[in-house]
């Protein structure tokens, strides 16, 4: 698979932006819905390998959009977001297939994790968050490796 679409749908623009800007260096194609009406034109015309959806949003609620989702591509896991999750919520995401459920704020790592394990999962996408990489070489410092010797390269050949 090459570039796997995501759908971010979040009703506030700032953090549709920022979570397109986490998943897009992982080599992800993002659209963006302002509302679930706006993701389910989506999701009806474009190719969609996965939808991120915020619970509160107006016209449609993350739930009720999630539910049109899988009635339309029954395959496309949904991961919802929520910064006002209770039990209820929980209960009726999973009832209605949500692949993840996730409470706001979310950071880097969850969601890029997430998202990696919910396209491997449904798609057997070989990407792996590229973030890892990033943290670890900002926590270490890179030194190239020393050449190999050959053991055998010097030694004398003897009669």
């Amino acid at each position: 698979m090459t570039a796997p679409a995501v759908l971010i749908t979040d009703d506030d623009a700032a953090f549709r932006e920022t979570l397109g800007g986490v998943l897009e260096p992982l080599g992800l194609r993002t659209l963006f819905a302002s509302d679930g009406r706006e993701a389910i034109d989506i999701v009806e015309h474009e190719e969609v390998h996965l939808v991120l959806l915020d619970m509160h949003m107006p016209r449609l609620t993350g739930l009720e959009t999630l539910r049109l989702v899988k009635q339309i591509k029954a395959g496309v896991p949904c991961i919802l977001l929520s910064a006002r999750l209770d039990d209820s919520i929980v209960e009726q995401a999973r009832r209605a297939h949500a692949f993840s459920i996730m409470s706001k704020p979310v950071t880097r790592q969850q969601i890029t994790g997430a998202v990696g394990q919910a396209l491997r999962t449904a798609y057997n996408w070989p990407g792996q968050p590229r973030t890892v990489r990033i943290t670890i070489q900002g926590k270490f410092t890179a030194k190239p490796a020393k050449p190999r010797q050959n053991p055998f390269h010097d030694r004398e050949e003897t009669e």
